[in-house]
């Protein structure tokens, strides 16, 4: 048996994805709104510590849910508008802690 290897203590099948869900709830992202060009809101996700694949499926997933645009800039997520009242419950559906001041 690996040392990652929870599958066979905990009897559940290595589809659940148990350590990645694990890995997120201990990380603490950030949620803050900046102002760009011409007085649009960018709300930015910053403080994950995932893989760059994964950060991109992360932020594919948030903007289709916010319905809005956005890209991936050094690691953070940079979202289109304001979305700083749904997004601390979208992230915290997918398993990650979000710092309490950032709202």
């Amino acid at each position: 048996m690996s040392g990652n290897d929870f599958s066979s203590i905990t009897g559940l099948p290595e589809e659940l994805d148990i350590e990645d869900d694990l890995e997120r709830s201990q990380q603490q992202v950030s949620i803050r709104v900046d102002e760009r060009r011409y007085g649009k809101a960018m709300t930015i996700v910053d403080g994950l510590d995932l893989a760059d694949d994964d950060v991109s499926e992360l932020a594919s997933e948030l903007k289709s849910q916010l319905a809005t645009g956005g890209t991936v800039d050094e690691g953070r997520i940079e979202l289109q508008g304001d979305h700083s009242d749904r997004l601390p419950e979208l992230l915290a559906e997918r398993g990650f802690t979000v710092e309490a001041d950032a709202r």
